[in-house]
């Protein structure tokens, strides 16, 4: 099976390019592109997001590499090139999203509260750099109102428990889903994970 470099991906990709992005499934992303010798090419990135994503991705590497079918998608290679998410980036990381939320909740009037703070929504660049991405579910809130009250939406798993029952929205709601993302960060587990025991289980009734 052929190792492709990094570089020969992201020339393929151009740059992994949001416009080059045809997907995301699970615990990565999925990129059209086209190689040097004109073979056009679906390339799968993983996220740094969890350890066991890494053990599902090399087990379709195993999987695919055998794989010579018409109907079925064929391997041409693949790439190792990890980049250590190690607590001086979950530091960073962590510290850029919290001035991301103060300043919407703070220093805007009137405030914004995003709704929908979560891993997908943090863009991260080579130096990991986070932007908090993803405003299509954000509310306004004036300055003198404690609350407003709207249709519950979010992500599953990431919502205040208050916001979920009752529809009002604070930008505490934010901070709830912040936590869960913080959590995601340090433990390097998503949100919803498995346990051989006891199944599915949200990372916040694990803590």
């Amino acid at each position: 099976m052929h190792t492709f470099s990094h570089k020969e991906l992201k020339i393929a990709t151009n740059g992994f390019h949001k416009s080059n992005k045809i997907g995301a499934v699970g615990f990565s992303s999925v990129y059209k592109g086209k190689l040097q010798d004109d073979n056009d090419v679906a390339v799968k990135m993983l996220s740094v997001e969890s350890s066991q994503g890494l053990n599902e991705f090399m087990s379709e590497i195993a999987s695919l590499s055998n794989i010579k079918l018409e109907n079925l998608v064929k391997l041409h290679g693949s790439v190792e090139n990890r980049t250590k998410f190690n607590w001086k980036a979950r530091r960073k990381v962590s510290l850029g999203i919290a001035r991301a939320v103060a300043y919407i909740h703070e220093e805007i009037k009137p405030h914004i509260v995003h709704r929908d703070i979560k891993a997908s929504n943090i863009l991260l660049d080579q130096h990991f750099n986070p932007k908090l991405s993803d405003f299509g579910l954000s509310k306004l809130i004036p300055d003198n109102n404690t609350h407003i009250s709207t249709r519950v939406a979010g992500t599953l798993g990431y919502l205040a428990p208050e916001y979920a029952t009752s529809g009002r929205l604070t930008r505490k709601s934010d901070m709830y889903s912040f936590g869960v993302l913080l959590l995601e960060i340090v433990s390097g587990r998503s949100m919803i994970d498995f346990d051989i025991e006891i199944g599915e289980y949200y990372l916040v009734k694990k803590v």
